[in-house]
């Protein structure tokens, strides 16, 4: 086995767990470094893999691990310190990649301290993932469908045409005349079973779902200038202000009326100074 295809996982939580389950089904060597001795008993009911009782931060338990033969280094501990920390030790280990989950969003783009510096090659956020897609959802729910395509700059809407579609039998040509003030581009036309990319003059059709890309900031003042329905979604409550909770109202506070409950009141103060325009509650979400 080369070097290469042994892995190294600092933490057996919910994620490292997984992780391992994962790599030892596809046939990698697998080595655990946990503190807590109740995991490890857990894991070793169910788990093909080496398991070793330390903490990540001891040298000790690196090179209990052999971490000298690792290729890959995944640190899912509970702690973003000790993950990230962890990668400048495995660099000095020599092992080639490492993979870092961390929950907080501190090292994103304009960080004092980048990825590079701590020898990270990726970044996991479990978390804002699952924020990222919360607030994905919710902009959906708010108009027929809409897709950010690349870096978000951009928006794609797709949209099913109705008898009283103000699109109807209107050609991409016609539609451009009429609203020149915007740069946007009818893409496709799903017909039945058939995909058109649209000539000029190409007439949309009943039961046609039409494709628009324009730019971000263009999207709803072309929709509302095209008379294109779209139903915003105005009063949202979040029930707990964890770090997807949190995050969640910080992407969307500003477009939306946000009411956060958190039933712990130091949080609930923190969440308060820190989201301006959403109002937190101290409160248990589950009274009714």
């Amino acid at each position: 086995m080369s070097k290469d295809e042994n892995t190294l996982i600092l933490g057996i939580g919910g994620v490292g767990m997984h992780l391992a389950q994962r790599l030892v089904h596809e046939g990698y060597p697998v080595t655990v470094i946990e503190s807590d001795s109740e995991l490890l008993e857990a894991a070793a009911e169910s788990l093909d893999a080496r398991l070793i009782c330390g903490n990540a931060m001891q040298l000790s338990s690196w090179r209990e691990a052999h971490a000298q033969d690792m290729g890959l280094m995944i640190a899912a501990t509970n702690d973003d310190s000790t993950n990230m920390l962890s990668s400048l030790i495995a660099d000095r280990f020599g092992i080639e990649r490492k993979i870092v989950r961390t929950r907080s969003i501190d090292l994103m783009d304009g960080s004092i301290l980048s990825p590079e510096d701590l020898k990270i090659d990726l970044i996991v956020h479990p978390e804002e993932l699952v924020a990222q897609e919360i607030f994905r959802l919710v902009q959906r729910a708010s108009c027929n469908d809409l897709t950010p395509v690349g870096d978000g700059n951009m928006r794609v809407l797709a949209m099913r045409i109705n008898e009283d579609s103000p699109l109807l039998f209107k050609t991409p040509k016609e539609l451009s005349a009429t609203h020149s003030e915007y740069n946007f581009r009818v893409m496709a036309i799903a017909r039945g079973i058939s995909t058109i990319i649209p000539q000029a003059d190409e007439q949309i059709r009943p039961l046609d779902q039409v494709f628009i890309m324009a730019r971000t900031e263009d999207m709803m003042p072309l929709m509302d200038m095209m008379k294109i329905e779209h139903k915003n979604i105005e009063h949202m409550m979040i029930l707990g202000g964890g770090l997807v909770g949190s995050r969640v109202a910080q992407l969307l506070e500003k477009e939306v009326e946000i009411k956060l409950i958190e039933n712990n009141q130091n949080r609930a103060d923190e969440l308060a100074s820190d989201l301006k325009n959403t109002e937190v509650i101290h409160g248990d979400g589950t009274d009714a």
